[in-house]
């Protein structure tokens, strides 16, 4: 028994809708492509699981958040994939691959075969067991990964409310959960190793500017130690939580989120990997010509770091996904895929964005006792990367095109005093293609931008430039101070 298709998609997440409807609107034939999917819905926004999902009240649910309102598309309802001949293989796991024969193996036993494939297979959350610690499969102990894990924490935390929670976990998932337990009434402390949250991307000043709204909201921190054991009642439910450093907590849930790992079992021995994925060209193509990877399985080269990476990030899979079917279907006029790596976080009234690397020094600005905060990373005398909590959508364009050109940078402390106002001066400053005449045009001391090279990104301009950009910004940031 067996299927054949032009095109298949493994994997029913985010990157999933966002192709399917990119292979719609480039006029794929009704019958052409399958989604092989393990969850039973069809591809939604995964973000909203550790948001508005866990509200509670008038909370997220499905259909209201299938893919892809998440970009401000349409909603791509289960009606949707039938009305243009989409087949979608729900709740079906493939235990097989040969790449080379061009097959995939359900573990129902049917064949379904591929001209081209796009490995969308995402991660997994990692798991207690796989760090010498027992009882994941406890009723209170939770994970946060697909709808099945978001609906169990849901009764969870509905059946326990006003009780003690424990997030294992100082990440993303850590973070957003936390909030949400709040919001729903519990008595949260939340435990990682790590000397601050969100270690992989925010500076000490920056994340102690979360941590203490955290505990405004009666929020714990437990920091430098791990989960050991748990301790158990009768019925198999975890009561408290044992630390490495010899701390006790109650607990009548726990969530732990502790991190991913790329799925990438079927392929391994077949495709080549790196970084913990799957390495792609900057095409999404693998190191077989007719599969392609995209999401948090990709490796990727990232054109402005020059080095290839893995990102897990919903952004990512979604123009990740988009470019690759761009490549198979008109693999001449693809360009190599030129991504801004983009993060972002909605809590409780905040909201910021993150563009770039937080690699250099870094430079904070703003009010860190009010509602706006930002920050720069610079390395090699170079901006590369921005931070902005509470900003417009204006202030988050500004920041997102001053990392995509790299403005050299060799003051810190007059970038530190102009603040937002360099990035806005960047995006509001003039379009030059070619460096001013004779060579006494001024910058003030220490900040420069190399010129006379030429950025295709800015939608309106089209190019950014500017030997004169740092003079602008200074002069700029003088008449509009806004920190």
């Amino acid at each position: 028994m067996g299927r054949a298709f032009v095109y298949v998609i493994l994997g029913g997440g985010v990157a999933a809708g966002y192709a399917a409807l990119e292979f719609t609107r480039k006029g794929v034939a009704p019958g052409e492509l399958c989604i092989i999917s393990e969850e039973p819905v069809a591809p939604y926004e995964r973000p909203a699981l550790s948001k508005g999902y866990l509200l509670p009240e008038a909370p997220s649910r499905l259909p209201s958040f299938h893919t892809c309102v998440g970009a401000n598309e349409e909603r791509l309802s289960p009606k949707w994939y039938k009305e243009h001949g989409i087949e979608l293989v729900l709740g079906t796991r493939v235990i097989s691959a040969d790449v080379r024969r061009k097959t995939l193996l359900t573990a129902a036993g049917e064949t379904i075969t591929f001209k081209f494939l796009i490995i969308a297979t995402g991660a997994r959350a990692l798991k207690l067991e796989e760090f010498g610690v027992t009882g994941s499969d406890a009723p209170n102990v939770c994970y946060l990964r697909n709808l099945a894990d978001a609906n169990r924490l849901v009764d969870v935390m509905g059946s326990r409310s006003g009780g003690n929670a424990v997030v294992i976990g100082g990440g993303y998932i850590g973070m957003e959960c936390a909030a949400s337990l709040v919001i729903n009434k519990m008595n949260v402390t939340m435990v990682f190793p790590e000397p601050h949250c969100m270690a992989r991307l925010f500076s000490p000043r920056i994340a102690a500017y979360y941590e203490e709204f955290y505990k405004s909201k009666g929020v714990q921190f437990v920091k430098g130690t791990v989960l050991s054991s748990f301790d158990f009642d009768s019925d198999g439910q975890v009561t408290s939580v044992n630390l490495r450093d010899g701390t006790q907590l109650p607990a009548d849930v726990v969530v732990v989120g502790i991190g991913i790992r790329p799925n990438t079992s079927l392929f391994e021995g077949q495709l080549t990997v790196d970084k913990g994925g799957i390495k792609t060209n900057g095409k999404m193509q693998t190191s077989n010509t007719s599969v392609y990877a995209v999401g948090d399985v990709a490796a990727f080269p990232v054109k402005l770091f020059g080095e290839t990476r893995r990102l897990e990030h919903v952004d990512s899979a979604r123009k990740s996904a988009i470019h690759a079917v761009a490549s198979i279907l008109d693999p001449q006029k693809a360009d190599e895929f030129d991504y801004l790596p983009f993060f972002y976080s909605r809590v409780f009234a905040f909201s910021w964005q993150f563009y770039g690397d937080n690699a250099g020094d870094v430079v904070h600005f703003g009010d860190f006792s009010g509602s706006r905060i930002g920050a720069y990373w610079v390395s090699k005398g170079h901006l590369v990367g921005s931070f902005l909590e509470g900003g417009t959508k204006e202030e988050y364009d500004a920041i997102a095109l001053a990392t995509k050109v790299k403005p050299a940078v060799e003051d810190l402390a007059k970038l530190e005093e102009l603040g937002l106002e360099f990035a806005l001066a960047i995006s509001e400053g003039p379009v030059e293609t070619s460096p001013p005449s004779g060579d006494n045009v001024e910058n003030p001391p220490g900040l420069a931008v190399e010129k006379p090279t030429v950025y295709p990104w800015h939608a309106a301009a089209g190019v950014v430039v500017a030997a004169s950009v740092a003079a602008f910004a200074y002069w700029y940031g003088r008449r509009r101070r806004r920190w």
